[in-house]
């Protein structure tokens, strides 16, 4: 879907347009129920979380608090799907008798840790391309290994600018990363790799 289709989208959502809100059912729910069914969920479960998420959504733009990063479709999808995970954490039930676990839950818990990971990543991408090129020169080449006097020869910075340099761009991104609504869900987990 293009932006422009997307914004229509969206001011028919907020309007209450059942033309709008019928088309947007139609197109979106197949996506929502294959995810659902796959995860454990029912048909009662797909009109549940797509009916919530859809609520979700008129309330954000009703805030005018909607930052869409990315189409529609792909941002409804991913707040079904965070419905729907946080729905199986909240309901999760782990036997726990005679020290017996569950293979299912271990697998469960693997795949849950990949997903939030991946979310952990996403957001470090994105800020990080929100920084200036020479920070993310400076913070590419510390990644990469190099030494503060690499990194001054290869910028041409002198030594004690690249060290500043470095602290600055560290404390932009981390910020711009704290502030963001989906880090600080993802903190509740304890983060394995943390390069900043």
């Amino acid at each position: 879907m293009k932006n422009t289709e997307d914004q229509k989208i969206l001011k028919g959502i907020a309007a209450g347009d059942e033309q709008v809100l019928t088309l947007f059912y139609k197109k979106n729910l197949p996506y929502i129920r294959r995810y659902i069914l796959q995860n454990s969920g029912n048909e009662e479960d797909v009109e549940d979380v797509f009916q919530d998420a859809l609520v979700m959504i008129y309330q954000k733009l009703k805030t005018d608090s909607l930052e869409l990063q990315s189409s529609l479709r792909t941002f409804f999808y991913a707040v079904c799907k965070n419905i729907w995970r946080n729905r199986l954490r909240k309901n999760k039930k782990i036997v726990l008798a005679e020290n017996i676990y569950d293979t299912a839950d271990t697998i469960e818990l693997k795949v849950q840790e990949d997903i939030e990971n991946s979310e952990r990543e996403h957001i470090y991408r994105k800020y990080f391309l929100k920084l200036s090129d020479s920070c993310r020169e400076v913070l590419n080449l510390l990644f990469q290994g190099n030494s503060m006097k690499e990194i001054a020869k290869i910028t041409g910075y002198t030594e004690g600018y690249t060290r500043k340099k470095k602290f600055e761009c560290k404390e932009s991104l981390i910020e711009m990363i704290e502030k963001d609504t989906a880090f600080k869900e993802l903190q509740l987990t304890p983060q394995k790799n943390s390069e900043l």
